[in-house]
């Protein structure tokens, strides 16, 4: 399926996020585009980056741990090891994954993705967050909803403004879990840089073409309404941990917290 994507599909163009994140993490898979937004940015946007994919595997590593074997991560973005599935499949072989993302070059690297331990399985589904229902109705045709899921909405939601109503979306996705199910949820933010810092950032992907919403703390707690927020709660990046020596602090644009359905 992916290695025979049409080279049409990817358009070279125009600077695209997940590619752009995939640069600031030191990636391959991205373009010139992407490669001169990513130098106009300010180190504390690669420090964000590298953060928020920390504790990506903290949280993932911790729901495995709990007994968590079904996983709908949505704005996969672009392999980078360890991908979700790998971190996850570590703790219980066992476990289903399904990556759901709209970008053409996430889709031409799905192989990658579906590479899964023997005793689970892994899934791609090539669907739009702002089309919640279309990713729901596929995903459970692989995962077990009766059961608990865990939905993870990594540094994807700061790229939905209010106009494409990000908390409905949410909601919608939300609503569709079973007791016990998990968010798992980091999102920009401009509460811990310095204002110079967070225009540039900002500022630097409008120039690119790409909206860049960094919410407050309230704002970003919505998107938890009626879920059990698990401790620490919402923190910055680096300051949500479990099972692992807490982290040195470094000042970052990313707030991460994990809710439980009740």
């Amino acid at each position: 399926m992916a290695a025979g994507l049409p080279q049409s599909r990817i358009d070279t163009g125009k600077p695209h996020p997940a590619r752009v994140y995939d640069y600031l993490l030191g990636g391959k898979d991205n373009y010139l585009v992407d490669q001169k937004v990513g130098e106009q940015l300010p180190e504390a946007a690669k420090v964000s980056c590298r953060l928020n994919r920390d504790f990506m595997r903290r949280a993932c590593a911790w729901a495995a741990g709990i007994g968590i074997d079904q996983y709908l991560d949505i704005g996969t973005g672009i392999p980078t090891a360890p991908n979700l599935h790998q971190i996850v499949q570590e703790i219980n072989p066992k476990a289903r994954i399904v990556y759901a993302d709209n970008d053409p070059i996430v889709l031409s690297h799905a192989a990658a993705l579906l590479v899964s331990k023997a005793e689970g399985a892994t899934d791609y589904i090539e669907a739009d967050v702002r089309e919640p229902e279309v990713i729901l109705d596929r995903a459970r045709g692989f995962l077990d909803f009766s059961r608990p899921v865990a939905l993870s909405l990594i540094a994807l939601l700061h790229f939905l403004p209010d106009n494409q109503d990000p908390y409905g979306v949410t909601r919608t996705l939300v609503d569709a879990l079973p007791s016990g199910s998990l968010l798992l949820l980091s999102h920009g933010t401009a509460d811990f840089l310095p204002a110079e810092l967070s225009h540039k950032i900002t500022g630097t992907y409008r120039a690119g073409g790409m909206s860049l919403c960094a919410r407050t703390r309230a704002e970003v707690e919505r998107f938890f309404d009626g879920l059990e927020m698990v401790a620490p709660g919402l923190v910055s990046g680096p300051e949500w941990y479990k099972d692992t020596a807490a982290p040195v602090y470094e000042p970052n644009g990313v707030y991460a917290g994990v809710g439980r359905v009740r």
